[in-house]
């Protein structure tokens, strides 16, 4: 890894400490009695839970539709299903994406992506923090799945393409592609420093 290369996770790295101290001090003031954002559990369950209503998938107890957050499907019951990593993963899977999720009767759960929300691509830098990948971007730090990590043969330090939700505010990101090793080493600071797409 380059100097530039180096000094720009340096500069992600203190930003991405910025923005935890940001959301410590926001937990602070909920706990305090202090006016918060609703979850981002939340905003899934009450988007799984209008499925429901739309789409009378519901007919058959075998199928139903719910919204990915990031990990798990959140059913119209409000329940979480376990979605494969592997599977999450190869399919870039993002939340607020539309799920159907078919239970087999050997308990078999088979998913299927019908509804992918608007989605756009940024630029960041891998890391690792306890054991939880994560990708850091203008200060912003997205969780990713270790199965993306290993699928694309990600590093600590390796650039990444991630896809994101376009319109709403999310943990979570899909790796798209890690980006060649001397791709990292040729950008100078003023290109790590542009806004990423």
């Amino acid at each position: 890894m380059s100097q530039d290369s180096k000094i720009a996770l340096i500069q992600e790295m203190i930003e991405s400490a910025e923005t935890s101290l940001r959301s410590a001090q926001q937990l602070l003031a909920e706990m305090s009695g202090g006016e918060s954002k609703p979850s981002a559990r939340s905003k899934y369950v009450k988007k799984a839970t209008s499925l429901e209503q739309e789409s009378g998938v519901n007919g058959d107890a075998n199928v139903l539709e719910g919204v990915f957050d990031g990990q798990t499907m959140i059913g119209p019951d409000k329940r979480a299903y376990p979605v494969p990593a592997n599977y999450a993963s190869k399919s870039k899977l993002v939340p607020g994406d539309v799920l159907k999720l078919t239970i087999k009767d050997d308990g078999t759960f088979l998913y299927k992506q019908i509804k992918p929300i608007e989605r756009k691509h940024i630029i960041g830098i891998l890391t690792n923090d306890d054991g939880q990948y994560k990708v850091i971007v203008s200060g912003k730090t997205y969780k990713v799945l270790l199965a993306s990590v290993t699928y694309f043969r990600g590093e600590v330090g390796s650039r990444v393409t991630l896809v994101v939700p376009a319109n709403e505010e999310s943990e979570w990101g899909a790796i798209e592609n890690v980006l060649p090793r001397n791709s990292t080493e040729d950008y100078g600071m003023e290109e790590l420093n542009l806004e990423r797409f």
